[in-house]
């Protein structure tokens, strides 16, 4: 069975394939340089999509039981996110009330306290200061107010977010993400198990490296020699879900539906269907596994790569271990082909050869995408 949307982007696609055509927007568009090269910019990104947006720090499954936890630093806020012995998840910021050291140095594993190791000041998994040495020294203390500084968390479609800012706003997740409910929720993402999780550094600016993720333009140029057999070349379904964007991109074979009954259509088998998140992550879905991206800049020039690679059960197998690192080898190379493009272009932007960088009308992501930006940094997009 399809959806109802999956069955119209078959028919799109379909379409496509005997007209030549594809999804286009009414106009290029002129984005300038400066949107990839200027601090102030940058510092107005961080401060707005980077602290008052929700965004993916893990999956579920790494937080399963009380006392694990994992840590983010990505987003210029130290992250915590931990379950309590009710169940429920937690996050704060990974910052002692005492000087300021991280409570927590590793990046996962399960803990009944957390403990600074510059003092010794302990927190217990709600994040309430539990005690410290030779309390003497700070009898006047009310400790009740210098737990660890909590910031909102979310559990949906299988994955954590973090909002990495302390003030006391909520955001209705199912409202934000409501346009992909439909997709997401016949995923169960929430089931599958991380299979390879990495973080790669680059030299280039964040937005850089998501726009390589917001069309498919590219595929049969950056990618001759991998991606681009597997895929129609430039023809896809774009779908605006603002601020997020679905984007189908079919498999060379999606013609064997044509003449098919539409009660016999399947839509993952022939699609890679990319879904930006705003604003900086994508759930990348495959025909039998999905890839989970974050971006985040850390600074001018320069970002962070983060990916999970999720299955929908464990590798136990000899088989099953070499098909799926067979998969993550050919990603990482095609991912490797697209950052070393965004490095070389993050190195010619100082030559003022460009004023504006053009968006074609079959770019229709990177349309929507800046649009997005653009809103949210001017006061226009908030997540409710």
């Amino acid at each position: 069975m399809v959806t109802k949307e999956e069955k119209q982007i078959i028919e799109q696609i379909l379409e496509y394939c005997e007209t030549g055509k594809t999804s286009m927007t009414d106009e290029i568009m002129h984005n300038p340089v400066s949107n990839y090269n200027d601090p102030k910019k940058l510092n107005a990104e961080i401060n707005t999509l980077f602290r008052e947006f929700p965004i993916i720090v893990g999956h579920v499954s790494e937080l399963s039981e009380p006392g694990q936890f994992i840590t983010h630093n990505d987003t210029g806020v130290p992250i915590l996110v931990t379950r309590n012995n009710n169940n429920e998840l937690k996050a704060f910021m990974n910052v002692c009330r005492h000087r300021g050291a991280k409570v927590e140095g590793r990046e996962c594993g399960k803990a009944k306290t957390f403990s600074c190791p510059y003092h010794s000041w302990t927190y217990d998994l709600n994040g309430k200061l539990r005690g410290m040495p030779q309390p003497f020294g700070f009898d006047n203390l009310d400790k009740s107010k210098y737990g660890l500084k909590e910031l909102p968390v979310y559990e949906h479609f299988g994955m954590v977010w973090v909002r990495p800012s302390a003030d006391a706003k909520r955001v209705d997740m199912a409202k934000w993400l409501a346009p992909m409910e439909s997709q997401f929720d016949a995923l169960n993402l929430d089931n599958h198990i991380i299979y390879k999780k990495w973080t790669l550094p680059r030299n280039m600016s964040w937005r850089l490296a998501l726009e390589g993720f917001q069309e498919n333009y590219h595929f049969c140029s950056a990618h001759e020699h991998t991606a681009c057999s597997g895929y129609l070349d430039n023809q896809s379904v774009f779908t605006n879900h603002y601020p997020h964007v679905r984007h189908s991109v079919p498999l060379w074979n999606i013609g064997e539906l044509k003449g098919k009954p539409q009660e016999e259509w399947t839509y993952r088998k022939y699609f890679m269907t990319q879904n930006y998140l705003f604003p900086c992550n994508f759930v990348q879905i495959m025909t039998d596994h999905v890839y989970v991206h974050s971006i985040m800049p850390t600074g001018p020039g320069t970002c962070v790569f983060k990916c999970m690679m999720l299955i929908s059960e464990p590798a136990n197998t000899d088989k099953a271990k070499q098909y799926w690192e067979k998969n993550y080898n050919v990603v990482k190379e095609v991912f490797n082909e697209d950052f070393e493009i965004g490095e070389a272009i993050q190195a010619g932007l100082s030559t003022n050869a460009n004023d504006n960088f053009i968006f074609g009308k079959y770019e229709c992501g990177l349309h929507w995408g800046q649009q997005a930006i653009d809103d949210a940094l001017e006061g226009r997009l908030k997540a409710s």
